[in-house]
C-alpha cells in the first residue's frame, strides 16, 4: 500500500449538512474574468498574461500564467506556499541564494511558505503554468538580467 493511501479512513457522511455550492470554472476562466496583461501590476519582467481561474477569499488564488520567451516574475514570496504545474513550454524556477532550475511540461513545483523565489520562461520558449497561491504574496524587486543569466541547462 502506498504512503498516499495508507492513512485513509472511511467515515460515515452526515447527510443533514448542506454543503456550500462548489464553484465551476467554465472554460478554465473565473466568471467575469478576462486575460490580464502583467503590465498592470509591475510584478513581472517581460510580457506575461494572467487568466484568473479561481479566487477564494484571501487564502487561495488559482491563475493560468502565460510567459513570453524570457519573461519572468519579480522576486516574491507566498505566506502559505505556492504550487506550480507547467502545462506548456519550458522555463526556470529559482529560490533566493540558489541556482535557477529548469522546469518543463508536466513538472510540478512546490514553492515553500515564505521562500523568496522567481519563475519564468526560458529565452527560446514560451511557458505556461497553473499557479495555486496560498495566503498573501509579498512582491520584491525585478529579477535582473544578471540573475536571469545564471540559469543552467
Amino acid at each position: 500500500m502506498s504512503s498516499y493511501t495508507s492513512n485513509v479512513s472511511i467515515k460515515k457522511r452526515d447527510t443533514t449538512i448542506k454543503a456550500p455550492i462548489s464553484p465551476i470554472t467554465q472554460h478554465g476562466r473565473a466568471e467575469g474574468a478576462a486575460s490580464i496583461s502583467s503590465e498592470a501590476f509591475g510584478t513581472f519582467v517581460g510580457q506575461v498574461w494572467l487568466d484568473p481561474m479561481l479566487k477564494s477569499g484571501d487564502d487561495i488564488t488559482v491563475v493560468n500564467v502565460n510567459f513570453q520567451p524570457g519573461a519572468r516574475t519579480n522576486w516574491h514570496r507566498h505566506d502559505k506556499g505556492q504550487l506550480l504545474k507547467v502545462t506548456a513550454g519550458s522555463g526556470w524556477v529559482c529560490d533566493q541564494g540558489q541556482k535557477p532550475k529548469r522546469i518543463s511540461v508536466g513538472d510540478v513545483i512546490w514553492c515553500q511558505p515564505g521562500g523568496i523565489h522567481w519563475h519564468g520562461a526560458d529565452d527560446g520558449s514560451y511557458m505556461v503554468h497553473e499557479a495555486v497561491s496560498l495566503g498573501g504574496i509579498d512582491w520584491y524587486d525585478p529579477v535582473t538580467e544578471e540573475e536571469y543569466a545564471k540559469k543552467t541547462a
